[in-house]
């Protein structure tokens, strides 16, 4: 299988094809410094065999961000140092941190933007992003990562919304590229030309008057002109469309291009796949052989299977699926994927995020700090001799479900399965308690239901009894004369 297959990237051997992108803990604190819950954090991705992991955005810089991993001095080095011997204890997994340089925002919902930039404070954060690099290189990490994404400086600069006149000049996709470049270039001289140095760019930014496909194309073939050794693809996260919260800074995730970002439950799989699948194509075509991460919303493994399989991705991105079930590479080796914890992308994390709050998964046990280690002795759950008793309820166009709880220790949800018609049940949502209420209904259809108890491990219960009901059509109301 492709998937688990190995790639070499550079000096850098991936185990198989899955990555676990940068993904904000809030688990270090202000001082920015690599803790034992950030230890525990990606020691547990390397614990279940994550090909290569990326360590969440750290800072080249000391401006002040809340909680935040950083690499902006050298006494950052040795918690990055231990990280990666905790890694290497752990598995054959590869890591790497994505290294960030982001604007002052304030409370009050003003934004630093890059125009307000001198020269010397260009000059400056080139110098930083080789600083930072260099200090990675020196840590043992296995190559380094270039956040170029979202709403931070070097995506800034990428954006059809610069505004800068000059060298930089954001009318012109040179002009656009040229900090990028000049980032690039100090940090090889820093690193060497054996240390790997990838790159997170947007494939869309996904804001009105932003770039699309046609510009992020040309934007992925300079990366791979300039020695970028991958390229990780998002879309959206900026600060040009979100929404101010009185009294917090502004967060990037809060519009329609955050939306984009972190895909909820209501997007269908792969809304990105075909992005990254033609920039692929085109760098491919220009004679560069740069692998590509695709991400969003992956998390069957038939599905990363087929892109891979089908020339689509050389990579799969995971991040909100690995938070949930950090054991989903070593289940596909396994060959027990019906074990995998499935994301139900309810985005609990992400609102965890912007409130800057500690970022679990709401599938984990309450209070977990960490994902629960897969526990493979004894049964999983069970109904008990009285079954899970799943009944059904009309209630003005929603279907309420109800059911008994199951008869075990240690339930961590319940797994909701809906087939439409005479279609194949999959799962719409997952809850803690026995009770769902399905607002997603259509007048006119057939639904059936079953349920599954599930424990930390991924073990389910058997399927409970089946229910089904017709939705009636609605009666039209009449309009007023």
């Amino acid at each position: 299988m492709k998937l688990l297959e190995p790639l070499a990237i550079k000096g850098m051997r991936l185990p198989n094809r899955v990555v676990v992108p940068a993904m904000v803990t809030r688990l270090s604190g202000e001082d920015g410094y690599v803790n034992e819950a950030v230890l525990d954090r990606y020691t547990r991705y390397a614990e279940g065999h994550v090909g290569l992991i990326v360590v969440e955005a750290t800072a080249i810089h000391d401006s002040k961000s809340g909680p935040l991993l950083r690499l902006s001095r050298d006494d950052y080095v040795p918690g990055h140092r231990e990280l990666v011997r905790r890694v290497r204890n752990a598995s054959d997994s590869r890591v790497v941190p994505q290294i960030i340089h982001f604007m002052k925002v304030a409370r009050s919902g003003w934004r630093q933007k890059i125009d307000s930039l001198s020269l010397e404070d260009i000059d400056r954060i080139v110098e930083q992003f080789g600083d930072a690099a260099a200090r990675a290189r020196e840590a043992g990490y296995d190559g380094v990562e270039l956040h170029s994404a979202h709403a931070y400086t070097l995506s800034s600069f990428l954006s059809r919304h610069n505004p800068r006149r000059d060298l930089y000049d954001g009318r012109t996709l040179e002009g656009r590229l040229r900090l990028f470049g000049r980032v690039m270039a100090r940090v090889r001289e820093r690193v060497g030309a054996d240390f790997p140095v990838g790159v997170r760019f947007l494939a869309e930014e996904a804001i009105k008057d932003g770039y699309a496909l046609p510009d992020a194309q040309r934007i992925a073939l300079r990366m791979a002109q300039l020695g970028v050794d991958y390229i990780s693809l998002s879309v959206g996260g900026k600060f040009e469309d979100a929404v101010h919260k009185p009294g917090q800074p502004l967060y990037p995730y809060t519009g329609y291009s955050g939306d984009r970002c972190m895909p909820g439950d209501w997007y269908p799989p792969l809304p990105h796949a075909e992005l990254a699948a033609e920039i692929k194509r085109y760098v491919n075509e220009k004679g560069y052989a740069t692998p590509v991460v695709s991400v969003g919303k992956i998390s069957d493994p038939a599905e990363a299977k087929r892109l891979l399989e089908e020339g689509k991705a050389d990579l799969i991105g995971m991040a909100r699926q690995l938070l949930s079930d950090p054991d989903w590479v070593r289940k596909v080796e396994e060959g027990r994927p019906e074990k995998i914890v499935r994301c139900i992308y309810c985005n609990v994390c992400k609102n965890l995020d912007e409130n800057f709050r500690l970022v679990s998964c709401f599938l984990w046990p309450k209070g977990a700090v960490q994902a629960p280690r897969e526990d493979r002795s004894g049964t999983g759950p069970d109904w008990g001799p009285e079954g899970a008793g799943l009944a059904i309820k009309l209630e003005a166009g929603q279907i309420r479900l109800s059911w008994r709880p199951a008869q075990s220790s240690g339930i961590a949800g319940y797994d909701v399965f809906r087939a439409e018609d005479s279609g194949a049940a999959t799962v719409v949502e997952a809850v803690k308690s026995p009770k769902f209420l399905d607002r997603t209904v259509l007048g006119g259809l057939r639904y059936t239901y079953h349920v599954m108890a599930y424990d930390s491990s991924g073990r389910h219960s058997p399927p409970s009894n089946s229910v089904a009901v017709e939705m009636p059509m609605p009666a039209l109301a009449e309009t007023a004369p």
